[in-house]
């Protein structure tokens, strides 16, 4: 799947993709201050939410609601989740329909259908209203359960619990991803029919199944459309989609226009979707409005994240731009940011697919030497580029790196073409040292 299609699909899958590592430092001592640090769902926040209790004797449930609500938006779905249930469990407040929906979206995002489905069973029958239904609907059609997902609609039709765009659009997402995009029109003349007005991401959803199957002269009609609705405020993730798919029809000046009208559509501060012109621009091929819009971002957001530098390495990185990604690279370890190795670990493999291996090998030592995290994959990229040119000890170096690293990366495992060249280079009668442990090393790594 191209890179293209990658966005168009998260455009459309996930309607808004959601902003994460927040880089500027939070001064005040606040409970989301302690909270949002502990990244890793591995890491309870219970301790800190009882901490917090403790000594402040209370916490208002909006500010716990809020919390949740962020964290759902970064995606921190176990954090968000361990928040919502020690909040219920503690009888902070009573659950009303709309925190049993999150919780019930939550437990479907953490555990799966089956454990959304059994705590919905669970709930009160006063409870069991259009929100819930539509929660675990949404469930349902997130893991592409076919026959759960239909069924179920149709007991919500019979309660009459389809009376919003946003039952529709879950199904008009579901005959998304399951391909069958044809179908996704059909359910919007029933939603009209019904008497239910659509919403952008109603318009977006059918604009992308017109788009994908190619139907341009369909696309743009349902964007006149959806133009022309007086409770429709157009915005930049829809321009966004239309624009995808004119620069994969290689129609040029449309896809400039929709770019230019998605731009003016763009909240100053939405980093979001600078970021999606910015990759759109890269797929397009132009550095000059990469760079334009960069510079346009960090004057507009003032606060930028790590997701921001991290789409901007790849657009530089697609076009081959390793002097500018340079650039930013540097603008990221002077922000004051967390360190997340993703972000150089882009213009690394970017360097390692170039063939530039000794300047992908030149920045992992350089991180290391920094005490900086690096991760034996990225190593052994570069061992397998060494080992292709001939250079088999510069391989077995980067092979030593990654190893060295493998006890806390414990699922990785050595190219098995590069360890079997490794070992047939240095033979039985091999009588370095060094190198005689890194074999027995590498050996029990590849059998094991």
């Amino acid at each position: 799947m191209n890179s293209a299609k990658l966005f168009s699909k998260s455009l459309i899958q996930n309607g808004l993709i959601r902003r994460f590592y927040y880089t500027n430092r939070i001064n005040k001592d606040t409970l989301y201050s302690r909270i949002s640090p502990l990244g890793s769902p591995s890491k309870s926040v219970e301790p800190e939410l009882e901490d917090w209790l403790k000594n402040r004797n209370s916490i208002p449930v909006p500010e716990l609601q809020r919390i949740i609500r962020d964290l759902r938006k970064r995606k921190r779905f176990t954090h968000a989740l361990e928040v919502s249930e020690w909040m219920n469990k503690k009888g902070l407040c009573v659950f009303s329909p709309t925190e049993h929906a999150v919780q019930l979206d939550l437990i479907g995002k953490v555990h799966g259908f089956l454990s959304a489905e059994s705590y919905f069973d669970k709930l009160k029958e006063q409870d069991k209203t259009e929100k819930t239904y539509g929660a675990l609907l949404n469930c349902y059609v997130r893991q592409r359960q076919t026959d759960k997902s239909l069924s179920h609609l149709q007991k919500m039709k019979e309660l009459g619990f389809v009376s919003s765009p946003l039952t529709y659009n879950d199904i008009m997402c579901f005959y998304t991803y399951i391909g069958q995009h044809e179908t996704v029109p059909d359910v919007m003349r029933e939603m009209k029919l019904n008497k239910v007005s659509p919403d952008n991401f109603s318009y977006r959803i059918c604009i992308n199944s017109y788009g994908v199957r190619s139907n341009l002269e369909g696309m743009e009609n349902f964007l006149t459309e959806m133009e022309n609705q007086p409770h429709i405020k157009m915005d930049w993730n829809t321009y966004a989609v239309v624009a995808n798919f004119y620069i994969k029809a290689g129609l040029t000046e449309k896809a400039i226009d929709a770019l230019k009208r998605s731009e003016q559509k763009l909240d100053n501060k939405d980093g979001t979707g600078y970021n999606h012109l910015i990759s759109l621009y890269a797929t397009f091929g132009n550095k000059a409005e990469v760079l334009r819009l960069w510079g346009v971002e960090k004057d507009a957001c003032k606060r930028y994240i790590n997701k921001d530098f991290i789409t901007m390495l790849q657009s530089l990185v697609k076009l081959d731009e390793f002097e500018e990604a340079e650039k930013v690279l540097k603008e990221w370890e002077s922000s004051g940011s967390c360190y997340d190795f993703r972000i150089p670990n882009i213009v690394i493999i970017g360097y390692a697919e170039k063939g530039l291996h000794e300047k992908a090998e030149g920045m992992l030592e350089n991180l290391m030497e920094k005490g900086k995290g690096t991760t034996p994959n990225s190593w052994g990229v570069v061992a397998t580029g060494y080992l292709d040119k001939g250079q088999v000890k510069k391989s077995l170096e980067c092979m030593k790196a990654a190893l060295s690293l493998t006890v806390d990366n414990k699922g990785w495992k050595p190219n098995h073409r590069v360890v079997t060249s490794i070992l047939d280079w240095l033979g039985d009668g091999w009588q370095d040292s060094r190198c005689g442990r890194f074999r027995g090393v590498i050996e029990d790594s590849h059998s094991s």
